[in-house]
C-alpha cells in the first residue's frame, strides 16, 4: 500500500534575526519573496516585540507569514559549540521546526558557523550521505555554475566527492532546470593520470556510474569561469579556496574599471558611451543573484544567506530554497545515491 507523503504546513522557516540588518531586511526580502510565490506559507521565528510591527507594514510578507516568538537571536561571533546551547534563539527554533517536519527548510542570514552546526546535529545528516557539503552558484561564461564543497568538509575522501558529485548533480536540476548537468572534478589538470589517489579513484566511480555520460573527467580552475561543466565537485579546503578568488576576482574588475573612467575627462565620456554594456554587465555579476549558499545532504533544506546582503539578495536565497522544496531535491539525491548503489561497489570511506 503506498502512502502518500505529507506535507509541512510551512515550506520554509526563516530566521528573522539573522544578518547584519535584521530584522527589517529579512522582511524586505519576505515581502519580494512573497510575490514570486503567492502560495507559500513561511514560519517567522523571531523576537516578536522586534518583528510584529515591522510585519504588520508588510501586507503581502504578512499574508504568507506565521510569527512565532524567540526570546534570544544568535551573534555573528557566537562560537557554534556555544550557539547549540542557546535552544530559545531565532536560528535554532527555525531550525527545529525543519526537524520536526513543520516546514520543508529553513532560510537564515546569520552565524554560518551555527547554522552548519545546527543543522548538522538537529535536521541531521540522510542515511544515505557520509558528510553533507555546502555548495552555492556563480557566473560563468557560458551561464551559471555549481560549485562544492565550499568549506564544509576541509578533508575528504573519494567517496565524499563521489557522493558531492550526486548532490551537485540533483542541484542543478532542481536549482537551474537542467536536464542532464555535465560534471566535472575539480584536478591540477585535465589528464587522467592527474591528481592523488582519492581523485582518480573518484572518477572512475563516476565514470561506471549513472552520472557516468554526464561526467567530463577532470576540470581546472579555469573551468569555473568559463563554463566547461555546470557543476564542478572538489573537496572543501580548495573550493573555498576557489570560492574567495573569484570573489576578490570580480572586487578587483569593478574596481579597475572604476578606476578606468574616472581617470580623465575623456574617460568620463567614453563611459557615458559604454554605459548601457557596463548595467548589462553588472546586472549579470550583481552578486545578490548568487546569494543563498546551501548545506545539502541533510534531512531538510538549509540556505545560509550573506549577513550582508539586501532585501533583493534575502529574497533571492528564498527562491534557491523554494525551488529546492517544489522540486523534491532531497528525493533526487536519495534517487541518486540508490541508483549508484544498485550499480556496482561503492567506494569505500577513507578510514582516517
Amino acid at each position: 500500500m503506498n502512502v502518500a507523503p505529507v506535507t509541512p504546513p510551512f515550506a520554509l522557516a526563516i530566521d528573522a534575526m539573522g544578518g547584519d540588518s535584521a530584522p527589517d531586511i529579512v522582511l524586505d526580502g519576505l515581502e519580494l519573496a512573497a510575490e514570486r510565490h503567492p502560495d507559500a506559507r513561511f514560519l517567522l521565528v523571531g523576537d516578536e516585540a522586534l518583528v510584529a510591527g515591522g510585519l504588520a507594514r508588510r501586507k503581502r510578507a504578512a499574508r504568507a507569514c506565521s510569527l512565532r516568538h524567540a526570546p534570544e537571536r544568535i551573534s555573528g561571533d557566537l562560537k557554534p559549540t556555544a550557539a547549540l546551547r542557546v535552544r530559545g534563539s531565532s536560528m535554532r527554533m527555525a531550525i527545529d521546526a525543519v526537524a520536526t517536519g513543520e516546514a520543508a527548510g529553513i532560510v537564515s542570514a546569520g552565524n554560518t558557523g551555527a547554522l552548519m552546526a545546527l543543522s548538522k546535529i538537529v535536521i541531521k545528516t540522510m542515511p544515505e550521505i557520509d558528510r553533507p557539503a555546502l555548495a552555492a552558484i556563480g557566473p560563468s561564461a557560458r551561464g551559471d555554475v555549481v560549485l562544492l564543497d565550499l568549506g564544509a568538509n576541509v578533508v575528504c575522501d573519494a567517496r565524499n566527492l563521489v557522493e558531492f558529485a550526486v548532490m551537485g548533480d540533483a542541484f542543478a536540476r532542481a536549482v537551474l532546470g537542467l536536464t542532464n548537468p555535465s560534471i566535472g572534478l575539480l584536478n591540477v589538470g585535465s589528464e587522467e593520470l592527474k591528481g592523488d589517489d582519492r581523485v582518480r579513484s573518484a572518477a572512475e566511480v563516476l565514470r561506471d556510474s549513472h552520472i557516468g555520460p554526464q561526467f567530463r573527467g577532470f576540470v581546472e580552475g579555469h573551468d569555473i569561469t568559463a563554463g566547461t561543466t555546470d557543476v564542478i565537485v572538489t573537496d572543501g579546503f580548495t573550493g573555498n579556496v576557489a570560492l574567495k578568488t573569484g570573489e576578490g576576482a570580480l572586487k578587483l574588475m569593478r574596481d579597475l574599471l572604476r578606476q578606468v573612467f574616472t581617470s580623465s575627462v575623456p574617460a568620463r565620456l567614453g563611459y557615458l558611451l559604454a554605459r548601457p554594456a557596463l548595467d548589462r554587465l553588472r546586472e549579470w555579476m550583481d552578486p545578490r543573484r548568487y546569494n543563498g549558499a546551501i548545506l545539502i545532504g541533510l534531512n531538510g533544506v538549509v540556505v545560509k544567506s550573506h549577513g550582508g546582503t539586501d532585501a533583493l539578495g534575502f529574497a533571492h536565497a528564498v527562491d534557491v530554497a523554494m525551488d529546492m522544496v517544489t522540486h523534491g531535491f532531497n528525493e533526487r539525491i536519495r534517487d541518486g545515491l540508490s541508483r549508484l548503489s544498485t550499480a556496482g561497489p561503492r567506494v569505500a570511506a577513507d578510514p582516517r
